[in-house]
């Protein structure tokens, strides 16, 4: 009897699962992530399996939220982007000044037409300048060439000349979208880069825990789409693993639930995932699935991914809100460290501060920025060494020191501790797996904070109960117009400031039908009533899932299915994908009779439309086999997809203007075959 090893990392938790041949699971567990080591946390997750199952395993699945965070949280490892032909109109409409310092965003001479001729030398003198002044500054670099798409020989000698300098990873742009559109693949090539560190990270701590455990099975990664790539490929495009833990959440929660038709929620501690299946089968977005505020061009299921989670903080802008940036909440925090359950009492007892409930801990070591840190960063940095710090005591002992860990959380070096929906359910009785007497305290703090500093909410001194269903409220309308968002997003149609103006009125809406006002004497009927979802179930999944959708699921009118093991359904699903490559070329008409085929670093001309095309589909069928050997298939069957793009043109009729010949290589990972 051979076993497939199910992994999932997430922000808060790691799961494992074993699941047999027939797809059975027949042990799992959950361990708290380490993010500092994620070698600990996987490690824990594993050793609860039966040892006798473990030396059995032929197939090792991962899969990860940690990418989808980064992104969500605005988090990364710092890179440099190298821009051949970009202009600086170009560089703000893509929006990397937003997530990377503007002298690691390098504008170069360089870069190619529409029709893959160079527009300019590529100036390899300031290239090796800019590489050199950033190599001890940065973990990766990321290079996107204009149309690098249609002739890559830019791209791809900047690439040689970061390793030649550096020997640090690359991402390009080209290996990474194959569409138009610069700015959108320039931003995708920088979370790219800026993704490298943490799923090294991850893979080295995997592969660590295996061989520790003289597990030799093929370590496999979930891509964005739920299908699988081995480790080695999984490394050159991380950025492929963004929407990894969705993804996976989907296939497990559908092979779960047994439905075809469904809405799938997928909460954790730092994202809620919406994903819409039909048929059996999860839809699709070629043009990159959005995640967060950022939709890089990454081929994925379409997911809904939030900030949202049991994780994320509570606090005050505007009124209550929940966050999307996610902290240690108190119940784990005091689960963890107990010595800071006696701090928040102090707090309590005293007068209020903003800085009450807020705790500092290392989150990550990154050595690159590690050793860009100051002196009062590095003393900062070995202050956190010994366990939280209390930031209300340091605002009174070393104001400086203060300063410091605030400099080290906003890099990601260091994370608070804070209220969160997770404490909440910890009072309302609803959760119990960590320190509820720290979540009570916690809440009664928080609920001070609001009243005095803020003037929110009016409690009773000293509960707890009243602000935390506050919260859980909060939270369940959240979801549930996400639901609704997720539902006017399904097929793009919308621009996402008119989906957010029609899911507030909508919202109100559906989750008004059972206002009592409604009903009262004198009232109008409603001329119309909205049904959200007929016919899709919703599916949740995660761990918090059953204690936020059973009201979601009333307020929104649906069916409710929790299916067994929800609450690894990432690591289920991770060991149920196959492995798919795509590989795309692109031929056009640039003038009447002459065809342009775009692959790699060398336009290709015919004189015929159908000699181009032939060639086309060769070429596409044996990158595409190539890939997905190379990603650990091991007997591959390939499919072909032509999406063509014509004009109708007055006195010459229906012109030819491009095509794109896509092949579609699928199999299963080589030990299942055998």
């Amino acid at each position: 009897m051979h076993y497939q090893l199910g992994i999932d990392t997430g922000g808060t938790y790691t799961d494992a699962v074993l699941v047999d041949a027939d797809r059975k699971v027949v042990a799992k567990n959950k361990s708290l992530t380490t993010a500092f080591d994620l070698t600990v946390g996987i490690g824990n997750a594993i050793a609860a399996l039966p040892a006798e199952h473990l030396q059995s395993v032929n197939l090792v699945a991962l899969s990860t939220t940690l990418s989808t965070n980064s992104v969500v949280e605005g988090r990364g490892a710092p890179v440099c982007v190298l821009l051949p032909g970009y202009n600086a109109a170009q560089v703000e409409k893509s929006g990397l000044g937003e997530i990377i310092e503007r002298e690691q965003v390098v504008l170069l001479q360089g870069g190619h037409s529409a029709i893959g001729a160079e527009q300019a030398p590529l100036d390899l003198d300031a290239a090796r300048e800019a590489i050199l002044a950033q190599q001890e500054r940065v973990s990766a670099f990321a290079v996107s060439a204009m149309f690098g798409t249609r002739n890559s020989a830019h791209e791809l000698a900047l690439r040689d000349l970061v390793i030649e300098l550096t020997g640090k990873p690359v991402a390009c742009g080209h290996e990474l979208a194959s569409s138009l559109g610069a700015p959108r693949r320039a931003l995708t090539a920088a979370l790219n880069a800026r993704m490298i560190l943490y799923i090294q990270e991850l893979i080295t701590s995997v592969e660590a825990i295996l061989a520790r455990r003289s597990i030799h099975a093929p370590l496999m990664i979930v891509k964005g789409d739920g299908s699988l790539v081995n480790a080695e490929t999984a490394l050159l495009q991380p950025v492929a693993t963004v929407l990894s833990g969705p993804a996976a959440s989907v296939i497990g929660a559908c092979a779960l639930s047994g439905r075809r038709d469904a809405v799938v929620v997928d909460i954790g501690g730092t994202t809620t995932d919406i994903a819409i299946v039909t048929d059996g089968q999860p839809e699709l977005c070629a043009d990159g699935a959005r995640i967060g505020d950022w939709q890089p061009m990454v081929e994925a299921i379409r997911v809904f991914s939030i900030g949202l989670g049991g994780d994320s903080e509570v606090r005050f802008r505007a009124g209550m809100t929940i966050s999307r940036r996610r902290v240690v909440p108190m119940s784990l925090l005091a689960h963890q460290y107990p010595d800071v359950v006696p701090l928040l009492e102090r707090q309590f007892a005293a007068a209020p501060s903003p800085r009450n409930n807020r705790f500092a801990l290392r989150l990550q070591q990154n050595e690159v920025l590690l050793r860009q840190l100051g002196g009062a960063e590095r003393e900062a940095w070995a202050r956190l060494q010994d366990g939280p710090v209390e930031m209300d005591a340091l605002a009174d002992a070393n104001r400086a020191m203060m300063r410091a860990i605030a400099r080290l959380e906003r890099l990601g070096l260091a994370i608070y501790s804070g209220f969160t929906p997770s404490d909440a359910t910890h009072v309302l009785g609803m959760s119990d797996h960590w320190n509820r007497h720290a979540a009570e305290f916690g809440a009664r703090i928080w609920a001070r904070q609001m009243r005095h500093l803020y003037g929110c909410g009016n409690w009773t001194p000293g509960d707890a109960v009243a602000p935390s269903q506050e919260v859980f409220d909060l939270v369940v309308r959240e979801i549930s117009a996400k639901l609704v968002e997720a539902g006017l997003n399904q097929h793009g149609r919308l621009a996402d400031s008119q989906a957010r103006n029609l899911t507030r009125l909508l919202t109100d809406i559906v989750l008004g039908r059972g206002d009592t006002e409604a009903g009262a004497a004198g009232a109008s009927r409603p001329l119309f009533e909205i049904d959200f979802a007929p016919g899709y179930p919703l599916v949740a999944v995660g761990g918090p899932a059953a204690d936020y959708f059973p009201e979601v699921a009333r307020l929104l009118d649906m069916e409710l299915v929790l299916p067994k093991d929800a609450d690894t359904a990432n690591a289920i699903g991770a060991v149920m994908g196959a492995v798919v490559q795509m590989a795309h070329v692109t031929v056009t008409q640039p003038e009447f009779g002459t065809f342009l085929l775009f692959h790699r670093d060398r336009p290709q001309r015919f004189e015929s439309l159908a000699a181009a095309l032939d060639r086309a589909r060769e070429l596409a069928i044996s990158e595409a086999d190539s890939m997905a050997r190379a990603a650990g298939a091991a007997s591959v069957e390939t499919r072909l997809r032509q999406d063509d793009n014509h004009v109708k043109h007055d006195i010459d009729g229906e012109l030819f203007v491009s095509a794109t010949v896509t092949a579609i290589a699928t199999g299963r990972p080589a030990t299942l075959v055998a």
